[in-house]
């Protein structure tokens, strides 16, 4: 049982991890139309800038933030530079220039920081595990992470509902060119939507150096499952986006953890430990299949899609 409430913590752990990237990039398709296939470039050059200004200063929260200031930095060059021509171009276009920013990346991130991969530790003050049941101890470092991540889910959903910016966003959402004709300036809306989006994405990178190795192409399997979470969750929904992630990561974490021992009441040890964990991999991908059979719109799709 103690192992069970454990596996469910990992998964929701790995699930805010997973909606901090697909809110921007669900941001991102729902009101700029564009596909933004760097998203996962975006959180390698976070966790990659965190690795580094740990390294020289010792402090974690500089690293953090270091991280979230360099992804956004590195979205708002992308945007301005290479996404804005793109806007009016097909999702082909923009699939194939946001392919070629992943190469890109890739060579960048291998040039200055080398082709090894990089360690971080968890900060002596975050290393500490927190009893939540008798017995059993959790790290504090993955509950901080979860409780970040419930956080920015709210203020997410107070900016987009509560503000005059969400209100632009959701009209963004519904109609770019009505919003375009009342004066909104609609190029400095997509840069602020596109750099918050990306700072996001760095903020998940420096989370996630801890528990990962920070390596080159890091972003690309974990944007796949991000693609997932927004099919799931419904295209252009902060709350879909929520939904999805949180689903995805129990799925994917429960489904790791159990599959092969399930299996084993019904086959030999050897078989059933092949075959679960080759199914685990695949579970979140069935889930979405059953989802877009039940909802093709997504779970909450966002109004206007």
């Amino acid at each position: 049982m103690l192992l069970f409430l454990e596996q469910l913590l990992n998964g929701l752990q790995l699930g805010v991890m997973l909606f901090l990237l697909a809110a921007g990039l669900t941001l991102i398709f729902g009101i700029m139309g564009l596909i933004n296939l760097a998203h996962g470039s975006l959180y390698m050059v976070g966790a990659f800038s965190c690795a580094s200004v740990l390294a020289s200063t010792g402090s974690f929260l500089l690293a953090v933030a270091a991280g979230v200031a360099a992804a956004g930095l590195a979205g708002l060059v992308i945007e301005s530079a290479i996404m804005r021509p793109l806007y009016a171009r097909g999702h082909l276009d923009q699939v194939l220039a946001t392919f070629g920013l992943i190469l890109f990346f890739n060579e960048l991130v291998r040039i200055v920081w080398g082709p090894r991969p990089l360690f971080i530790d968890v900060p002596d003050w975050l290393a500490a595990s927190v009893e939540i049941f008798p017995g059993a101890g959790y790290p504090l470092y993955r509950l901080v992470i979860i409780g970040i991540g419930l956080a920015i889910a709210l203020g997410m959903w107070w900016l987009v509902q509560r503000t005059r910016l969400g209100m632009l966003l959701r009209a963004g959402a519904a109609d770019r060119e009505m919003v375009a004709a009342l004066g909104v300036d609609t190029r400095l809306l997509y840069a602020g939507v596109f750099m918050l989006g990306a700072m996001l994405a760095g903020l998940a990178g420096a989370l996630a150096g801890p528990l990962f190795a920070v390596e080159v192409g890091m972003g690309e399997h974990i944007l796949i499952q991000t693609f997932v979470v927004i099919v799931i969750g419904g295209i252009g929904s902060i709350r879909g986006a929520l939904l999805g992630a949180l689903l995805v990561g129990m799925v994917d974490t429960l489904g790791r953890a159990y599959l092969p021992t399930v299996l084993r009441l019904i086959a030999e040890p050897a078989t059933a430990d092949g075959v679960g964990s080759a199914l685990a991999s695949m579970l979140i991908y069935l889930l979405m299949v059953v989802v877009l059979v039940w909802r093709p719109r997504g779970l909450l799709p966002a109004h206007g899609h």
